[in-house]
C-alpha cells in the first residue's frame, strides 16, 4: 500500500512512542523516539495530527496500553492514514495485537512506517509476512530477556543479595551518598540518599524485636498495631501500619537473615539478621497455626470476658460483661442469660490481686514451664535445611523428567510434613511463658500493671481458671456486700485449687 498525497492536502499521520522501562522517569527513551519519528514525517511531508505515548509500559507484558488503544480507536474513525513508529517492536510484541492491527490497517487503508525497519506494507502478503516475522523476533527477544532477568534475580537471591524494590522495614542505613531521582508525574529532579540495605536501622530493628517478643509472649497483632499507632511508627512508605502489614513483616524470613526466591528459602542473606532464627520460626508457627484463635470483632475490654466461667447451679458457660438489666455498673453475666451478675471492676481487681499475690510468693518459680533447653536447636536447624534442599532437589528432578508427578507430589508432601514437625520443635524452644517477666520481678504488682490487657489475659489463661459461683445474699462479714468466697480459683499450675 502506497502513501498518496493529494494536491493541496498533506497526508495525515500519527506517531506512536513507547519505552517499556523508564527507571529514572526522565522520558529520555520516548523523547529520542519522538525526534526520529518527527524527522521522518518532515522528510515525507506528512502532517502529524496526534502523538500517542505509553511510557514505562511493555508491549509484551500484556498490560493495557492506554494510548495504544486510543490510537486504534482514532484510526478506526479515520484520523490518519499513516502510523509512524521508531521500530515495529514499539508497536507490537504480541501476535494477537499484531493481527488486530493488520485487520484495522486493511480496513481503513492505514500505512505503517518505521524509522529503523522502513515502511511495512500490510496490504500485501509479503508485507504481512514481514510484519509477522519481525513480531516473532521481537517476542523472542522479550522472552529471552525475561529469562535473563529471572536468572539474574535468582542468582542474586541465591547469593543473598538485595534484589531491589521497596525498602523493607528494618534495613537501609544512609551511606552519605546521594543519587538523582525524577518524579514521573512532574519531571522534577531531586536528590535521594543511597541506602546500605545490608545494615539494620537501629530503631526499626528494635521495633521488630519487640514485636517478636510480644507474639512469643502471647500478645496479639492487633495489640502491636495499636502500639505502633501510639508510637507514631509508620511503614517505609509513610503509611500507618495495618494488621496485614504487621503480619507480613513478622512472617518475613528476611528478619532472620534468610534469603527467599519466589516464596522459597534459598540460603542465608548478606544482610544483618535482626531476629534469631529459632524465634522467627516460633513466630511463624504461632501465626500460621490453624488453631490460633483470633478476634476479628471488638477487642475485649475486661480481664475475664469469655474467660471466667459461670458457676450458678450446674452451669459452666463463659461470662461476658454487660450493663443490661438496668444495672448502673458493668457486670459479668452468663452467656445463657439466666440472671444474676457480678460487678466487673470489683471481680477483676480481686482476681488481679490474687494472681499478683500468688506470683509474689518465694515458690513462684515452680509455676514456670520448661524453657525448651532440652531441644537441640542446632540439630533441628540442620534438619530443616536438609529437608528444604531435598524439596528443591525433588523439583529439579521433576523438571528434568527423572521422576513422575506422583513421585514428586508424594515426596514433597512427606518433606513438608517433616519440615512442619521440625518447625514446631523450634517454636517450642523459643516460646516464651507468659509468666516470664512477672515471676522474680522486684515488684510483681508494678510489673503486672505495666502489662497490656491482652498480656494479662494470657497470664490468666495459662495460670488459673476463675469461676463465679452464686454469691451469698446480704452483708458479708467484712461489712461489704461483695461475696469474695463466691469467686473460685482452680490453678492450672502448682496447687490445684484455692478458694478465697
Amino acid at each position: 500500500m502506497k502513501t498518496t498525497q493529494t494536491a493541496g492536502a498533506r497526508t495525515r499521520a500519527v506517531i506512536y512512542l513507547r519505552i517499556s522501562q523508564d527507571r529514572t522517569g526522565a522520558h529520555l527513551g520516548v523523547d529520542r523516539q519522538r525526534e526520529d519519528c518527527e524527522a521522518l514525517a518532515e522528510r515525507n511531508g506528512w502532517e502529524v495530527v496526534e502523538t500517542y505515548v505509553d511510557n514505562d509500559l511493555s508491549a509484551y507484558s500484556g498490560k493495557k496500553r492506554p494510548d495504544y488503544r486510543r490510537m486504534l480507536g482514532d484510526l478506526d474513525e479515520g484520523t490518519a492514514t499513516v502510523v509512524i513508529a521508531w521500530h515495529t517492536d514499539r508497536l507490537h510484541r504480541s501476535p494477537t495485537e499484531l493481527e488486530e492491527y493488520i485487520d484495522l490497517s486493511e480496513r481503513r487503508g492505514v500505512n505503517t512506517h518505521t524509522c529503523q525497519a522502513g515502511p511495512i506494507d500490510l496490504s500485501t502478503p509479503s508485507g504481512r509476512m514481514t510484519a509477522r516475522i519481525l513480531g516473532a523476533v521481537a517476542r523472542h527477544e522479550s522472552e529471552h530477556k525475561g529469562e535473563r532477568v529471572a536468572r539474574a534475580r535468582r542468582q542474586r537471591a541465591m547469593a543473598g543479595e538485595w534484589a531491589g524494590g521497596i525498602r523493607p522495614f528494618g534495613w537501609g542505613v544512609p551511606t552519605g551518598e546521594t543519587k538523582k531521582r525524577v518524579d514521573r508525574k512532574t519531571g522534577e529532579e531531586t536528590d535521594e540518599p543511597v541506602l546500605d540495605m545490608a545494615k539494620a536501622v537501629p530503631e526499626e530493628a528494635e521495633a521488630l524485636r519487640h514485636w517478636t517478643d510480644t507474639i512469643l509472649a502471647g500478645g496479639s497483632i492487633r495489640g502491636l498495631v495499636k502500639w505502633c499507632a501510639d508510637k507514631g511508627l509508620l511503614t517505609t512508605r509513610g503509611n500507618p501500619i495495618t494488621h496485614t502489614d504487621m503480619r507480613d513483616m513478622l512472617l518475613r524470613p528476611r528478619n532472620a537473615g534468610i534469603a527467599v526466591y519466589r516464596g522459597e528459602e534459598v540460603g542465608r542473606g548478606q544482610w544483618e539478621a535482626i531476629v534469631e532464627e529459632t524465634r522467627f520460626r516460633a513466630v511463624v508457627a504461632i501465626l500460621t497455626n490453624p488453631a490460633r484463635t483470633t478476634t476479628p470483632g471488638a477487642q475485649p475490654k475486661w480481664l475475664g470476658s469469655i474467660l471466667y466461667r459461670c458457676g450458678r447451679g450446674e452451669c459452666d458457660q463463659f461470662v461476658y460483661v454487660t450493663q443490661s438489666g438496668g444495672r448502673r455498673f458493668p457486670s459479668y453475666r452468663c452467656q445463657t442469660g439466666h440472671g444474676g451478675g457480678r460487678r466487673a471492676e470489683v471481680v477483676d481487681q480481686y482476681v488481679e490481686d490474687v494472681i499478683v499475690e500468688r506470683l509474689s510468693r518465694p515458690d513462684a518459680h515452680d509455676l514456670l514451664l520448661p524453657t525448651g533447653a532440652e531441644v537441640d536447636v542446632a540439630a533441628l536447624q540442620a534438619e530443616s535445611e536438609q529437608i528444604r534442599r531435598r524439596m528443591t532437589d525433588l523439583a529439579g528432578m521433576f523438571g528434568a523428567g527423572q521422576i513422575s508427578m506422583v513421585q514428586f507430589t508424594e515426596g514433597t508432601d512427606t518433606a513438608r510434613a517433616q519440615l512442619e514437625g521440625a518447625t514446631k520443635q523450634l517454636a517450642k524452644a523459643a516460646m516464651q511463658d507468659p509468666l516470664v517477666g512477672l515471676v522474680g520481678a522486684p515488684d510483681v504488682s508494678k510489673a503486672w500493671k505495666a502489662l497490656e490487657l491482652e498480656q494479662k489475659r494470657n497470664v490468666l489463661r495459662a495460670l488459673v481458671e476463675v469461676t463465679l459461683k452464686t454469691p451469698r445474699p446480704g452483708r458479708m462479714p467484712d461489712g461489704g456486700y461483695f461475696d469474695y468466697e463466691a469467686v473460685e480459683f482452680e490453678w492450672k499450675r502448682g496447687e490445684r485449687q484455692l478458694r478465697r
